[in-house]
């Protein structure tokens, strides 16, 4: 007799954001409110420097880098996508971007600003790497280890998100392009479990 599978809980929570510096602010917070709504404790400040470091690279990759940069100048095609998953007690940190050139480990001089996330995603996650999705671009990911799966409460709602009409692509092919690749990365996960 062939044991029936146990099902896999899943939460997933995402969210788009222009690939300008504050982005990155952002995308901590938005990791630290996504799992306070989950109830997860034990892995919140590893999970909130891991999504740092991949928005980071995202923004480094495609976007604006310079916080000096005119606003009027941000168009949807400086849009990346963030996604936390939680499966059971393995939480997924996501991020697309449109370049499809990976991100690239370096060996930075103890004197050296920067350099050295990649490094930390290395520490921190039990497993990284990255996925390009038939969409395009890239999905840049990172698995951590939690101590109990997600709960969150079923009698309320979501706390609500307030993000800027601005760092929304319009609805089109950037919106489109982002969502698929994390969806298709979702997808293969999925698959991988099973």
């Amino acid at each position: 007799m062939t044991a029936t599978p146990r099902p896999q809980s899943l939460y997933v929570s995402s969210l788009h954001l222009a690939a300008v510096a504050t982005a990155v602010p952002v995308a901590r917070a938005f990791v630290r409110q996504t799992l306070d709504y989950w109830r997860v404790s034990n892995r919140v400040d590893d999970a909130a420097l891991v999504m740092s470091e991949l928005v980071t690279n995202a923004v480094e990759a495609t976007g604006i880098a310079d916080p000096k940069h005119p606003a009027w100048e941000v168009t949807a095609e400086h849009v990346i996508a963030v996604r936390l998953r939680a499966v059971d007690d393995v939480l997924h940190v996501e991020v697309w971007d449109r370049s499809p050139e990976p991100p690239t480990m370096k060996n930075p001089t103890a004197d050296a600003e920067g350099g050295r996330g990649l490094h930390l995603i290395k520490a921190l996650a039990e497993r990284w790497n990255t996925y390009q999705p038939p969409a395009g671009g890239k999905v840049v990911w990172a698995h951590l280890s939690l101590k109990t799966p997600p709960s969150p409460p079923l009698d309320t709602p979501p706390p609500p998100r307030r993000v800027p009409g601005a760092t929304k692509p319009p609805p089109g092919p950037v919106m489109q392009q982002a969502t698929t690749a994390l969806m298709q990365r979702v997808l293969v996960g999925l698959r991988a479990s099973l």
